[in-house]
């Protein structure tokens, strides 16, 4: 916080000169006028009441009460896929960093972190140098793909990680022993999102395959190939097969179904076509005996392919993917190739990104936490994070006020549950050790390499790790991301600084509002460590059954009505048979549901059994609801509507703001809402867990 402390001293220093120069009754003048209030960045209390559509009745479309006139007069930017809250905060935070940005490039940077920042970011902004060299930079692993003969040559593109194919690589806590790292195996390599995109029927779908064989065909044809449409085809008809062995998104959520220990010998039974001591050699794991695999028949499937499928298909599907993976960072005609297939076809977004907007983009994924903490200097008082520290506190003192009394719990159960919530490990704002990118190149002018440079110097680091305990202190989010996650293995939840901003967080908002809002994202990350996949893990984050037979049983019976709940939203009006998968959304609705019903819980804890005062004829339990429907208004275009559903664990934004309250009783009494009314749930439908 060096900024900081010296704008503090400043101030000081220069009103002491004041004070000295000044009269006796100046200096009690000064000293009697009372500081400003603070005033909300929404309305009078931290809620925008001017979007309310108060014609509505709360009762039949709460999300559209709360937000109408915005829903209604919100115009998508041409440059995104949808339009909320969030994007919001993210829109000012992007300026914020790119304000950061523009000052490393006016000025010489000693920091040597601050420089590869510097450098990296002008290297993204130097387009006529990245025009002229055109596709050059992805001559060398055109090359490599081009030496390819034999089969057992293609081992060592299939390991290597400047190269996507059929199975991925990654490194984490391991399932066991989550002090230690492991290797895990995943089931990689298609160039549409998920499988549906191969296999679903449907004209949309149709549309989605001619538009992929078409872009397949452009990225080819920029890189030589004699013929591209023929490889487009050969490209999209592999990719199929590989699609129809994949795992739908649904089933990689399953923790058990996705934690297979395996030796290499156990690897060469699953997969015999692969050499896998090739494979992981090139993948830089040479010494690695042991894995995890995830997806273990997909594996399986994928590694067929190799006995299946020509040499030169491979070549081609390689050679396609090596480019559009960094079409980005190349010549106009690959970027806007890119861009066309995946942004405006598959999001239906409008128009690319301005290019500073997309290079914060490039740095966050490639030296983010080097740029963080200059951004935490600047735009994160201590005051909010001390706020924040003390809502996750009352956030998890209402979790175990709530467990301590669930009826459908029994006494064994309930003692591991408590047991897991006291060894949470909340973290807010940033890191309390910054990453050391000191051994990270970034040469000036050199966009493709620098991009290269990086994502190497990161799995580098992570290779590096092996053998080491596991690093409890790292981030997997860079402090100005507008997102909170929850990591299972650690039992750890993690509140960047990008999202504590309004209407997310706003420390002169009425305290309903914030518990409403960010309360209710604290519960809902606290919830991701007992939702329906969370809770396999134990409270040091290894995967272990502490649920008695009873407990599990009646757990099982509430999500099975909670998914019944999702599966009715159908919210493309054109597409009705595009709906919320219930099953695949179920951690996150989990998550809604319990982090809504926890942080009103924690709001009333904090009240001390007296009423909150009535604003603008609105309760406080009012204001709460009113809140957190606000904090996830969105406006979203319908291909990328669909796509979420396809391969997002996270149903769409307004199914978000509408369907955790219809659970809770206390929204019901807050608004009067009686049967008859759209959204009313009998009482024994609603679902209560945590």
């Amino acid at each position: 916080m060096r900024n900081l402390l010296l704008l503090a001293v400043g101030a000081a220093a220069l009103l002491s000169a004041c004070l000295s120069a000044c009269s006796e009754k100046a200096r009690t003048d000064v000293a009697a006028a009372p500081a400003a209030t603070p005033k909300p960045a929404y309305g009078s209390f931290g809620v925008d009441t001017a979007q309310m559509e108060t014609s509505v009745q709360p009762g039949d479309d709460f999300y559209k009460y709360v937000n109408g006139k915005w829903l209604a007069t919100t115009k998508i930017p041409a440059d995104k896929s949808g339009y909320s809250s969030g994007a919001i905060v993210g829109d000012k935070t992007e300026a914020d960093v790119h304000g950061l940005l523009d000052e490393l490039a006016k000025t010489s940077q000693t920091d040597p972190t601050l420089k590869k920042v510097a450098d990296l970011y002008g290297a993204w902004m130097d387009q006529a140098s990245i025009e002229k060299r055109g596709g050059e930079p992805l001559k060398p692993y055109l090359d490599r793909v081009a030496a390819v003969k034999t089969k057992a040559d293609l081992m060592k593109l299939i390991g290597d990680p400047d190269f996507a194919g059929p199975v991925g690589f990654y490194i984490g806590a391991a399932p066991t022993d989550t002090t230690k790292y492991a290797v895990f195996l995943t089931q990689s390599g298609l160039g549409m999102p998920t499988r549906d995109y191969y296999l679903n029927a449907g004209a949309k779908f149709d549309g989605y395959r001619a538009a992929y064989k078409a872009y397949v065909a452009s990225i080819l044809k920029l890189t030589g190939d004699p013929d591209p449409a023929k490889g487009a085809d050969a490209i999209f008809g592999f990719e199929k097969k590989l699609a129809a062995v994949q795992w739908a998104p649904e089933q990689q959520r399953d923790v058990q179904k996705t934690n297979n220990p395996m030796n290499r010998e156990g690897l060469k039974k699953l997969a015999p076509a692969l050499d896998w001591p090739i494979v992981l050699g090139n993948a830089c794991l040479g010494d690695v005996q042991n894995v995890v695999v995830n997806e273990t028949t997909a594996i399986a499937g994928g590694g067929k392919l190799i006995d299946s499928e020509q040499v030169d298909v491979w070549k081609r599907y390689f050679a396609f993917h090596v480019a559009s993976d960094n079409a980005a960072n190349l010549s106009k005609a690959f970027d806007e190739a890119q861009f066309n297939f995946y942004a405006k076809t598959l999001r239906g977004v409008e128009q690319q990104r301005e290019r500073w907007k997309r290079g914060v983009s490039v740095i966050d994924a490639s030296i983010g936490e080097g740029l963080g903490q200059a951004y935490v200097q600047k735009f994160f008082p201590p005051a909010n994070k001390e706020k924040m520290d003390a809502l996750v506190a009352n956030l998890r003192s209402a979790l175990k006020n709530r467990i301590e009394k669930l009826d459908w719990m029994d006494e064994p159960t309930r003692a591991e549950a408590l047991k897991k919530l006291a060894t949470f490990e909340p973290r807010v704002g940033y890191p309390d050790k910054w990453r050391d990118y000191s051994s990270l190149t970034i040469e000036p002018g050199k966009l493709f390499e620098d991009v290269e440079a990086a994502r190497k110097f990161d799995w580098q680091r992570q290779v590096k790790r092996l053998n080491q305990p596991v690093d409890r202190s790292e981030w997997a989010m860079t402090p100005y991301t507008v997102d909170a996650y929850y990591d299972p293995s650690l039992n750890q939840i993690t509140f960047p600084a990008g999202i504590l901003q309004p209407p997310l967080f706003d420390p002169a908002a009425d305290p309903a509002v914030n518990y409403g809002a960010i309360g209710a994202v604290i519960g809902h990350e606290i919830g991701h460590g007992f939702d329906d996949q969370g809770r396999e893990y134990d409270e040091t984050g290894k995967i272990r059954n502490w649920w008695t037979p009873q407990t599990d049983k009646k757990f099982k019976a509430a999500t099975e009505v909670l998914a019944a709940q999702y599966h009715a939203y159908c919210p493309i009006p054109s597409d009705p048979a595009a709906c919320v998968n219930g099953r695949l959304t179920m951690g996150e609705n989990i998550g809604d549901m319990g982090g809504l019903q926890m942080a009103y819980t924690a709001y009333r804890m904090s009240l001390d059994g007296k009423e909150a005062p009535v604003i603008e004829g609105f309760t406080g339990d009012q204001r709460f609801f009113m809140a957190y429907a606000q904090a996830w208004k969105a406006v979203l275009r319908d291909d990328a509507m669909r796509a979420q559903m396809l391969s997002n664990p996270h149903s769409p934004h307004p199914v978000h703001g509408s369907n955790p309250e219809r659970n809770i009783d206390a929204w019901y009494d807050a608004f009067g809402v009686k049967q008859g009314d759209k959204m009313y749930l009998p009482p024994d439908m609603r679902v209560h867990i945590w």
